[in-house]
């Protein structure tokens, strides 16, 4: 009884975070798998009426062409309850995801502000949430998504805010950020050294490449190390053994096992290939955004089963949370993110970025990882060529991040006052600042894991990293 208990609030657990993704039931699993791992920063539950509005800057649609006089309309929020004369700007950088006054109203940016008398700012991206600058997402509208717009954004804000705030002319600036917005925050530093005293950056990749393999591999890790050999184990063989039975002409048996639509063609490398690529990034969303107890319990459910493939696709089954049966059909995608041009979708503007300055594509090439050998970063870049431009092939991104690892250092951005955090067991942090580069990383933590007021649950590491970015936040602003 106890062991169908654990199962049934096992199946609800997955279900319920499926939907809260917010997604529509007609999104391909490929591409909910990966709007879960490209989330923004958690939403605050705040248990009180949220300070703030929303308010809109007028930016040029193209920050480094004077003679292109169109602009756009940038959003922002701002919480002043604690302004007065010359408070410092608590800015957080919006990255790919809509920005809201959430972030502005609890968690420990809001705490430190608040010692500070400061204002809180959460400025949106570009191209992401309502801040539209083109009437479509094609190819030809999205040439004006790029870092250094959103950057050479954040500066002309920086500087039309202060100078439009008499009691904030003379203000100090602190950036901080999460995920692709910590780079961001690092990279202002490095370009505009002149408009910010310090930032803070949590969990920030910093190395472009084409073929981010080691990815999965720290994936693997968090699943090894919290949930235990066996789950590890368990994942590793029953992804092998599903591999085995679409090459081995028990291809109907395994769709039957992962409830896969009849028109899919598991002899079509691309449709293969998503479908695995699927199943991993099921592990992914799940290790990158843990949290205590997190992998521990999904391990246990996956344990619960009697063989390594039947455990693997009921777990990937309920996850992906299909009304019916499961399409994984590349061709799906592809039709998504076209439908993108016209309907706004901020994957469609986060997938360009990847292809035209980072890369960033987690592959199964590496041997030491769990997921199976199934989903090449090939796959990724000929969703570059069918979505966008057969420019984007695997020589024009290979060229393109190092174009960014150039403009920006890569893992040596040459920074001042810039505070750097990891997870442990992010993988992200595989290419971002370690100890050995003077960032502090918390042990058994994921992605963006320090966001939140000090607790009584915190780690001593956690506890010893936030009070060090207070520590470095009463210098700065001295």
């Amino acid at each position: 009884m106890l062991l169908l208990q654990l199962v049934s609030l096992a199946l609800v657990a997955l279900a319920s975070q499926a939907i809260s993704l917010e997604l529509k039931k007609d999104v391909p699993v490929f591409v909910k798998t990966l709007k879960d791992m490209q989330r923004g920063p958690p939403l605050k539950m705040v248990k009180r009426e949220l300070k703030g509005e929303e308010k809109w800057i007028t930016q040029p649609l193209d920050q480094f062409d004077e003679t292109n006089k169109e602009t756009y309309e940038m959003r922002y929020f701002i919480n002043d309850e604690f302004q007065t004369e010359g408070s410092p700007i608590f800015i957080f950088l919006g990255g790919e995801w809509q920005a809201s006054l959430d972030m502005i109203n609890d968690g420990y940016w809001y705490d430190l502000a608040k010692e500070h008398k400061g204002v809180l700012i959460y400025t949106e991206h570009r191209y992401y949430g309502a801040s539209i600058p083109t009437k479509t997402m094609s190819l030809e509208d999205l040439k004006y998504l790029h870092v250094k717009q959103a950057l050479a954004d954040v500066a002309n804000f920086i500087k039309t805010f202060k100078s439009e705030n008499a009691q904030l002319s003379n203000s100090k600036v602190v950036l901080s950020g999460c995920s692709y917005s910590a780079t961001m925050a690092v990279w202002f530093k490095r370009l505009y050294p002149d408009l910010v005293v310090g930032a803070w950056a949590s969990s920030a990749p910093l190395f472009a490449k084409l073929d981010f393999y080691e990815y999965k591999e720290v994936v693997g890790k968090a699943f090894r190390e919290l949930g235990g050999e066996k789950c590890y184990n368990r994942i590793e063989k029953g992804i092998a053994e599903l591999e085995s039975m679409f090459k081995n002409k028990r291809a109907a048996e395994a769709r039957a096992m992962l409830r896969i639509c009849s028109n899919f063609d598991h002899e079509n490398d691309l449709d293969l290939w998503s479908l695995f690529g699927s199943i991993s990034n099921v592990f992914s969303g799940l290790a990158q955004y843990q949290g205590a107890g997190d992998l521990e319990y999904y391990c246990d459910f996956i344990m619960s089963f009697n063989d390594d493939a039947t455990a693997i696709a009921n777990f990937v089954y309920w996850a992906w949370n299909s009304p019916t049966c499961v399409d994984p059909r590349y061709q799906e995608t592809v039709n998504y993110y076209l439908d993108g041009i016209s309907k706004f979708d901020g994957s469609r503007a986060w997938y360009y970025q990847t292809c035209n300055e980072y890369g960033w594509y987690q592959s199964s090439r590496s041997s030491n990882q769990p997921f199976g050998s199934s989903f090449p970063a090939t796959l990724y870049v000929e969703l570059c060529k069918d979505i966008f431009s057969n420019k984007f092939g695997n020589d024009q991104i290979e060229k393109n991040a190092a174009q960014t690892n150039e403009d920006f250092g890569g893992l040596e951005p040459n920074v001042e006052n810039v505070y750097m955090t990891h997870g442990g067991l992010d993988p992200w942090s595989a290419i971002g600042h370690g100890v050995a580069e003077g960032a502090t990383v918390i042990s058994k933590m994921s992605h963006c894991p320090d966001l939140t007021s000090i607790r009584s649950t915190d780690s001593a590491e956690l506890l010893a990293s936030k009070n060090r970015i207070a520590e470095l936040l009463r210098q700065w602003l001295a």
